[in-house]
């Protein structure tokens, strides 16, 4: 009998030292990505500081999305276009919070108000004066500054944000939705300042864009990611249930794994989730099972299907 209760008392012991042995673990991984995260934010508010302020702003020009319309608006009006950063993306900032979450919208608020920070404070050099080099290279520093942005899990730009929302409740790609934005603001700086400074500025834009998608790997809208692990079941419930995203759970059979045994009857998890949302599902994978074999492909198009992130209560 005391041996019984002995036994399950080391039990138990075992077991709670397990627990608080995970939890650490999973608490530095958070400390890491999140480390991660906001240097790839500080040096893209520093990229982005260095693209407006040595190249774009000491020539009048522009550029596409909310900073367009930013730097537009301060053209125009003479306003601080540091303030005007903070105002114009504050709504995309909410809306980030009720499309994407609450991460995601904290870490865009931080962004924003550090590039406003950054071009108010940071003494960039004033580079060249040729309109050619001032397109590409601004466009070029710019688009370096969103995409590293990007890969910290937010944005300093708010229009990918209306993007990805208008493309859930319409038809239209993010794609789509981005160049119409564009056109609207490329329009308005034909009419309000001149030709040529809206075609600069539609030039300064494809700069930046094609530098977003060499950091990015693409600009499409959702990622699918398949998942091969002996936790399966756990990754299964962590995506439907804590990222509120639909899965696919395929039957197969592995060959030989890292330690040479078959494995039978394995579960393949296959999930389509938005490109905001990598750094969090492969950091909820590795605290699950550092060693799952997690494959992503980019999605170009699709139809029907549990797309739309359901709402966790």
């Amino acid at each position: 009998m005391i041996k019984n209760v002995l036994y399950r008392n080391a039990n138990t012991e075992s077991g709670s030292a397990t627990a608080v042995s995970k939890r650490i673990h999973h608490r530095r991984l958070e400390i890491k990505n999140m480390g991660i995260d906001f240097l790839f934010i500080i040096t893209g508010i520093v990229s982005a500081g260095f693209g407006l302020k040595s190249f774009l702003l000491p020539n009048r020009f522009i550029d596409g999305g909310a900073t367009g319309l930013s730097l537009l608006t301060s053209e125009l009006t003479g306003m601080s276009l540091s303030l005007l950063l903070i105002i114009i993306n504050i709504p995309f900032i909410l809306l980030g919070y009720n499309t994407i979450g609450k991460s995601f919208a904290f870490k865009t608020a931080l962004a924003i108000i550090g590039l406003s920070v950054c071009v108010t404070v940071i003494p960039y050099p004033h580079v060249t004066n040729d309109k050619l080099l001032v397109a590409v290279f601004g466009g070029f520093f710019l688009g370096t500054g969103i995409g590293l942005a990007l890969r910290g899990g937010s944005v300093i730009d708010g229009t990918e944000v209306l993007a990805i929302a208008l493309s859930k409740k319409t038809g239209l790609t993010i794609g789509d939705v981005i160049m119409i934005i564009n056109v609207i603001v490329f329009s308005l700086a034909a009419w309000l300042l001149s030709v040529e400074t809206a075609m600069y500025a539609m030039l300064t834009y494809i700069a930046a864009a094609k530098t977003v998608d060499f950091l990015i790997e693409g600009i499409e809208e959702y990622t699918g990611v398949t998942i091969i692990s002996s936790k399966a079941d756990k990754i299964r419930e962590m995506i439907t249930f804590k990222l509120g995203r639909g899965i696919t759970v395929y039957k197969g059979e592995g060959g030989y794994g890292k330690s040479g045994e078959k494995m039978q009857d394995m579960q393949i998890i296959y999930t389509v989730i938005t490109r905001l949302e990598i750094s969090k599902i492969k950091l909820e994978i590795e605290k699950i099972d550092p060693d799952a074999f997690v494959v992503m492909n980019s999605v170009k198009d699709m139809k029907g299907g549990m797309i739309k992130k359901r709402r966790l209560k």
